[in-house]
């Protein structure tokens, strides 16, 4: 390759399980690589429900992206969130805490955002139950479940201790199913014998569910034996309910003869769906292209943006042979992005389409009991369990990370003790996104920070600017500036797994 040649100038917007497979993908190539998140850490999110109910510290199922990255000398981490993308000129627009404006120049861009929350065009629930996404999620929920016993305990009257101790929960996929099953755990083994005045075992939780039956991606073998798991643990089933309403004294929901119940509950939790970022509806405005029910944009069969072969879409946010937003779907794309990118630099022939693989599926119901798919192998109970084990500890980001989570295990499965239950009395909900200057348009107050052409990466070296590279900086146009969200409407199967951070 000619040392005077400027690097091929590749970001990648996300960290999460598609981001960080195409930087390794990567690693080797003749490219600079930047890396745009805005929390600077990989998050194995399959394992929030275990930090939001007190086993796995929020340390164990995160790691640094500088850290996981650090012997990936061509690849430099930053952290701001992505807002907005211009084709054209081919520049990244991100946002830094507190507002101040980054423009990233780019010769080939990997979108892997992931995905958010969805309340299915009802916002407002937010307030009353909160997602699990993100480590901020996973804090807030470990502090309504636990305050909810403490809060319990000091109850005035056995109608407001039955309300807080009763926990409702909308969803009944993989992360609704781990959920229930922790609290109910939770209350009738590590908490049973620490109250005096209440009794953890008599809480109640509560799954909602709009179709017929709980995990029924696992097919139909799978989802009965879940059920019955459930049911034997204590979870009440409320199968073929549709949420109607939610606000501070509990839920409303329409069983599917059409009659509507209203229940109290001081926790309610939601696991129901996901939808894209507005970041999706931006770049498909951007690039003239087309996204589906739940703003998830439609790619090529290679993964590009149709019309635009520099621009690739990975993991969760991409639409493509209805593919499920499952943590393997985005390691497998994220990894044949990177490929190709490298191939085509490196001048070899590109791979043929992309071709999902499907490894199976796991999900934690209770202690020793747990339901894998494996090709056609189909697991649960103890097995199930052992095998849901061996899997996340070969997934787990870092071998510290994979250390650590086995030996809180051994303690946390043998001794019936949750190590981390510790919480904050600060509403989670309401502290102030560091990123909040976004919605306000307040970004356009702060000076705008040009991030330099190729050669960003410090530590490459004989790099010289690109011709043009100065025009291609300038500050995009003010017709450009703003970002509205997706239309909202139920998104891909909720695994528990999306590639977003």
């Amino acid at each position: 390759m000619d040392a005077d040649k400027p690097l091929r100038r590749v970001v990648i917007i996300g960290g999460g399980f598609a981001g960080l497979y195409a930087a390794r993908a990567l690693r080797r190539a003749p490219v600079s690589v930047i890396l745009v998140d805005r929390a600077a850490h990989h998050l194995f999110q399959p394992l929030l429900y275990q930090c939001a109910t007190g086993i796995l510290s929020e340390g164990q199922i995160a790691s640094p992206l500088r850290e996981v990255l650090r012997r990936h000398h061509n690849v430099e981490t930053l952290l701001a969130e992505v807002v907005d993308v211009d084709p054209v000129r081919r520049l990244v627009i991100a946002l830094r805490p507190g507002g101040s404006r980054l423009e990233i120049p780019y010769d080939d861009l990997v979108v892997t955002a992931g995905v958010r929350q969805s309340y299915f065009g009802h916002d407002e629930f937010a307030a009353h139950a909160p997602g699990m996404k993100t480590i901020g999620d996973a804090l807030a929920i470990r502090q309504r479940v636990f305050g909810a016993f403490e809060m319990a305990e000091t109850a005035a009257t056995v109608e407001e201790r039955r309300r807080y101790l009763t926990f409702a929960l909308v969803g009944a996929g993989p992360t609704g199913v781990e959920l229930a099953g922790q609290i109910r755990e939770l209350a009738t083994h590590t908490l049973r014998k620490e109250f005096h005045r209440s009794t953890p075992e008599d809480a109640r939780v509560l799954l909602f569910n709009g179709g017929p039956d709980p995990l029924a991606s696992f097919g139909p073998t799978l989802s009965t034996r879940a059920a019955a798991a459930l049911t034997h643990l204590g979870v009440e089933l409320h199968m073929n309910s549709l949420v109607t309403n939610v606000d501070e004294a509990g839920l409303t929901a329409r069983r599917a003869d059409g009659g509507e119940e209203h229940h109290e509950a001081a926790t309610v939790l939601w696991t129901a769906g996901v939808a894209a970022p507005p970041l999706a509806q931006a770049i498909a405005r951007a690039c003239g292209v087309e996204q589906d029910r739940s703003g998830r944009i439609k790619v090529g069969p290679d993964l590009t943006v149709p019309g635009h072969p520099d621009i690739s879409v990975a993991g969760d946010l991409m639409s493509v042979d209805r593919l499920p937003g499952v943590a393997e779907v985005a390691m497998q794309s994220g990894r044949y992005t990177g490929t190709r990118i490298r191939r085509a630099v490196q001048g070899h022939r590109p791979p043929g389409p992309f071709k999902y693989r499907d490894l199976g599926s796991a999900a934690y119901v209770a202690r020793g009991r747990a339901v894998v798919t494996l090709g056609r192998v189909r697991l649960s109970g103890f097995v199930g369990w052992l095998a849901w084990l061996l899997l996340h500890i070969a997934f787990l980001t870092g071998f510290r990370n994979r250390l650590f989570a086995v030996a809180t295990w051994l303690v946390a499965f043998t001794r019936e003790i949750r190590p981390e239950r510790a919480f904050t009395a600060r509403e989670f909900e309401t502290a102030r996104d560091v990123y909040a200057a976004i919605k306000g348009g307040e970004a356009a107050k702060h000076a705008v920070t040009r991030l330099p052409g190729a050669g960003a990466v410090p530590r490459q070296t004989g790099e010289r600017e690109q011709p043009g590279a100065e025009s291609a900086r300038a500050t995009r146009p003010e017709g450009r500036r703003g970002v509205q969200g997706p239309p909202e409407s139920p998104g891909p199967r909720d695994s528990g797994a999306s590639g977003g951070s």
